[in-house]
């Protein structure tokens, strides 16, 4: 299904000063908002089979790009702005949702997405989130500072070059306050990959009873 409409989004660059642009999907309606922040191997498009999913939940969705996002030489997407950029893009992101009449913002990070995710939570002086959901992630650098609802998901045997993820995202869990769960998946699939797995349906259905609990 694509997108219901594209959309535009102005952010301030800090670098320059000057004002910049992110570009995103928007799907379904209404005032329940939920923000996608994909990985470092994807892009906004890769949110293509699950937004139609949650805009059918009731949720209006807006799927991002950061403005660092950018082509490898062989076409595959790749996300190399900062992870301050990507939280001030987030935080940008939400403004927009709140400005289409949101009443309450919730965001899917996955992996380098959940930290520009827990970034923007944590440099929110009243936090921005009503809830969030880290796919693969430690949720960024200041966990203790995470408002909200939270919800953490990772396969069991996730591992990058440094090594299995779950230890740090466990230690991340521990040290965010109430109220959090943590989900741990069969498997070594990270993140957004998890999807095209067989704990891809599970971890669907984690995520929208999670988005529908009170």
């Amino acid at each position: 299904m694509a997108a219901q409409r594209h959309v535009s989004i102005p952010v301030a660059d800090t670098s320059s000063g000057k004002s910049a642009q992110i570009d995103a999907d928007l799907y379904g309606s209404g005032n329940r908002a939920l923000l996608l922040a994909h990985g470092g191997r994807f892009n906004k498009d890769s949110w293509r089979k699950q937004a139609p999913v949650f805009a059918g939940a009731g949720f209006l969705v807006l799927a991002i790009n950061y403005r660092g996002d950018t082509f490898n030489a062989d076409g595959s997407p790749s996300a190399l702005g900062s992870d301050e950029d990507n939280a001030i893009d987030v935080q940008a992101a939400v403004a927009y949702l709140r400005g289409m009449g949101a009443k309450s913002v919730a965001a899917i990070g996955a992996s380098l997405g959940g930290v520009a995710v827990g970034d923007a939570e944590a440099q929110s002086p009243a936090g921005i989130f009503d809830k969030m959901i880290f796919l693969g992630s430690e949720g960024g650098d200041a966990p203790e500072k995470l408002r909200g609802r939270k919800l953490f998901n990772v396969a069991r045997d996730d591992a990058s070059g440094s090594g299995p993820r779950l230890p740090g995202i466990s230690k991340h869990y521990e040290q965010a306050p109430e109220p959090k769960q943590l989900i741990v998946l069969d498997g070594s699939a990270h993140a957004q990959f998890l999807f095209d797995t067989g704990e891809g349906p599970q971890l669907m259905r984690e995520i929208l009873k999670f988005l529908k609990s009170n």
